[in-house]
């Protein structure tokens, strides 16, 4: 039942990441991200997949976790990229 629960909690978080990664890539700007909070989502995911694999507790939430890293991960990409297009905006301004 704790499998359950966790991957409800994970889903939960996991739902929030396709619309935050299909607003970075429609809004094409950096402005009102943090990439520190970004990071340190990433870093609790990447920390709770290898308490999962240190421990041996591999199971169906595993893939949810995964999902969730690759979510954030594109959306931490997007981000450097629309701070470069940013640059780019602000050089064109001058």
């Amino acid at each position: 039942m704790g499998q359950f629960f966790e991957m409800c909690m994970v889903v939960c978080f996991g739902f929030s990441w396709p619309f935050a990664v299909l607003k970075s890539w429609r809004s094409r700007t950096a402005k009102g991200k943090s990439i520190l909070f970004s990071g340190l989502v990433w870093a609790g995911y990447v920390l709770g997949l290898t308490g999962k694999i240190v421990t041996g507790n591999i199971t169906y939430v595993f893939i949810f976790y995964l999902i969730n890293l690759a979510m954030v991960t594109i959306d931490i990409l997007l981000y450097f990229r629309n701070r470069k297009l940013d640059k780019l905006q602000g050089a064109n301004c001058e």
